[in-house]
């Protein structure tokens, strides 16, 4: 049974810091790509980072500098660390395991985080 436990989230003020996680049970990690999405109220779930297999990064525009991904196989988990937050960056954000050729795709539960003063 795949799993993906995402941890990490709250309340943080406008240029605070947070840094979620991501702990994957249930498939080979060390072959997925993992990812992390987010989603706000009243918007679709939207893609910020992908860290690949080989350990590339990639990320959406307007979290470059701000944010880092990362992943360490040997637990299993990958995070997102979130610098200068921002209240846009409010929403629900998800980790997402994608097997490479996308036989294979797993979704956590989110986790909530809130920017605001």
């Amino acid at each position: 049974q795949v799993e993906l436990v995402e941890s990490g989230g709250g309340l943080v003020q406008p240029g605070g810091s947070l840094r979620l996680s991501c702990a994957a049970s249930g498939i080979l990690f060390s072959r997925y790509d993992m990812c992390w999405y987010r989603q706000a109220p009243g918007k679709q779930r939207e893609f910020i980072a992908t860290v690949f297999s080989n350990g590339n990064t990639n990320y959406l525009d307007s979290v470059k500098g701000r944010f880092a991904i990362s992943r360490d196989n040997a637990k299993n988990t990958v995070y997102l660390q979130m610098n200068s937050l921002k209240p846009e960056d409010t929403a629900v954000y998800y980790c997402n395991a994608r097997f490479p050729g996308g036989a294979y795709n797993y979704w956590g539960q989110g986790t909530q985080v809130t920017v605001s003063a």
